[in-house]
């Protein structure tokens, strides 16, 4: 088994081009929704979070662009689509 800073160390060695508009938005309005709960502990990367309005926030740096979040959640509450090209996620190693 992998421990967690091990993962982090292996992720640590992508790299993740922006591109000119986020490829994963949280809909509008949707922010506290619980579905998107399960995303904080179910993303790989640990790109989610909750602030301390209850909302819960993406950060997209390191994402590995798996769909995890896609389908935990659904289309309704987050919007999700792969980079265009030449921008996403390029990985490094392992």
């Amino acid at each position: 088994m992998i421990k967690p800073k091990d993962m982090k160390a292996m992720l640590g060695v992508n790299v993740f081009k922006h591109s000119n508009k986020p490829h994963i938005k949280i809909v509008p309005g949707k922010e506290k929704d619980e579905r998107l709960l399960k995303i904080i502990y179910a993303c790989p990367a640990g790109l989610y979070s909750q602030n301390d309005d209850g909302e819960v926030t993406v950060n997209l740096d390191g994402c590995l662009e798996c769909g995890t979040c896609r389908i935990a959640c659904g289309p309704d509450v987050l919007d999700w689509y792969y980079p265009g090209g030449g921008s996403g996620v390029q990985f490094r190693c392992g």
